[in-house]
């Protein structure tokens, strides 16, 4: 009784075909285009979204028929689009995509940052969806007439895939996505009338906020209906995937950028160092809290290796050319392309790179990026230790869990545990995202187990233990806490 996965990502969409063991049956994946229509700003066409997932769809099905759906996307992305006719108003608003930054400092400014923290456990950052709501409504010709007739919908992408999968039939996220979009109150579990009017959204736009194990409706593209029954943002997704049920356990995720999130259970933690707290997964009406540290550029800088510096061909080339490097020179990058996230929040930082010679070549920039990804990862790490503690709740905090493209380079998860300090256990299945969108559909359908029996399945592929001594580490990360001063200070 196969389960389909939809994983809707930043550079391309997926889709999985999962048997009841939960062991992958067949796979397709599609790239679409990215948008950069100015600088910092990025965009997707979300017809490339929708198209790319239904082909995908399509392709893994030839395999066999599929009993649930489950979805998980992109987070934070943003879609409105004309109930009557389906059609987005503009091009899809990127998570990455900055041009809000300057609305999100007047806001600051305004003294409302508190009041947003209080509500949501987020930060006022052009991350977030709601600034891109408002700019879209202010923007777009007759969009914000339309709006406030109830004639537009408004979405993260699960929302968008949602409604096309069951063609216009309906209109709803899970809690995961709705804690992302800077309107939703993750105390109360309800969208807020004062962020909206705050931020000038009218909420006739908004989807229904449902659990992340629910139904969604069905779709019948693909021949005989087909319920979704699980929904989660790909974080949330990831974290469920990796079976980090228990409060103080953590993970992170290596795909275009790395999200580490720490399970905190009914404890809604305050951070004290600029992370987020956030909603983990809302299973049956029970919310589970995490916090959560979010960088914008982990395997994008492998591509900006590629594309940009153009040193190597392939993404799978960095590990090689990163061990050719010389052990005397320590080249940083800072790889804030477009800014600076947790625990910084630094939108207007630019990337950098300290420590060059006369010597340094392309394997030295190898290595500099994917320890780029080490340094953050620690960065975070520091961040969500403090608040755990400063909690008063104890849990047992130490191993991370990864998974992601950038997991499956033995290169860059040595590095991450000799920066670290700590264990680094990689799974057998990288696809975490995809297997926990599969757990929440297949267990609400009745295939899988719960909570407990899926934990019990977790496997362990490796375990990277610190090589490093002490004093080599914090001598490292005392240079890559200077470097960030600098960038942060040139930006």
């Amino acid at each position: 009784m196969p389960i389909l996965a939809i994983d809707q990502g930043t550079t391309s969409s997926r889709a999985i075909l999962f048997d009841a063991d939960l062991k992958v049956l067949a796979t397709a994946q599609q790239e679409f285009p990215q948008h950069f229509p100015s600088s910092g700003w990025v965009e997707h066409d979300a017809g490339d979204l929708w198209q790319t997932t239904l082909a995908t769809c399509r392709e893994v099905l030839e395999q066999g028929s599929a009993e649930a759906i489950g979805i998980t996307n992109q987070r934070e992305t943003l879609v409105i689009w004309d109930r009557e006719t389906g059609e987005p108003i503009h091009r899809a608003i990127v998570w990455q995509d900055r041009r809000t930054a300057d609305l999100c400092e007047d806001l600051r400014a305004g003294g409302h940052e508190a009041e947003v923290t209080e509500r949501t456990g987020l930060l006022l950052d052009p991350y977030f969806s709601a600034t891109k709501a408002k700019w879209l409504l202010d923007r777009v010709p007759g969009a914000r007439d339309k709006a406030e007739a109830g004639k537009l919908a408004l979405g993260t992408v699960d929302c968008f895939l949602i409604w096309r999968l069951t063609e216009g039939r309906v209109h709803a996220t899970d809690a995961t996505n709705a804690a992302r979009t800077m309107l939703y109150n993750i105390g109360t579990g309800a969208w807020d009338e004062e962020l909206c009017r705050l931020f000038e959204v009218p909420m006739a736009l908004l989807p229904e906020v449902r659990d992340c194990n629910a139904e969604f409706g069905e779709t019948r593209l693909f021949g005989a209906p087909i319920p979704i029954l699980g929904v989660a943002g790909d974080q949330q997704a990831a974290t469920i995937g990796q079976a980090c049920f228990r409060p103080g356990m953590m993970k992170s995720t290596y795909g275009t950028g790395c999200f580490a999130l720490m399970n905190t259970g009914e404890t809604r933690v305050a951070s004290e160092n600029r992370l987020l707290t956030t909603i983990a997964y809302r299973l049956d009406g029970q919310v589970t809290y995490a916090l959560e540290g979010s960088i914008f550029i982990a395997g994008a800088v492998v591509q900006w290796l590629r594309d940009g510096l153009g040193i190597i061909e392939r993404a799978d080339q960095t590990q090689a050319l990163a061990e050719k490097a010389d052990p005397e020179q320590r080249v940083i990058i800072v790889p804030a392309f477009t800014g600076l996230g947790a625990p910084y929040w630094r939108p207007e930082a630019r990337g950098a790179v300290f420590g060059l010679t006369r010597n340094s070549g392309p394997a030295e920039f190898a290595r500099a990026a994917l320890e780029s990804v080490a340094f953050q990862t620690r960065d975070l790490a520091e961040a969500m230790r403090g608040d755990w503690a400063a909690s008063g709740v104890e849990a047992e905090v130490g191993v991370l869990r990864v998974d992601g493209g950038m997991s499956a380079s033995d290169y860059t998860m040595q590095a991450l545990a000799d920066i670290l300090g700590a264990p680094v256990d990689r799974p057998p299945v990288l696809e975490t995202t995809a297997l926990g969108a599969a757990w929440l559909a297949g267990h609400k359908a009745g295939l899988l187990p719960g909570v407990e029996g899926f934990a019990a399945r977790w496997a362990l592929e490796r375990r990277f233990e610190p090589e490093m001594n002490n004093a080599a580490r914090e001598a490292r990360y005392d240079a890559w806490r200077r470097a960030v001063a600098a960038a942060i200070a040139a930006g």
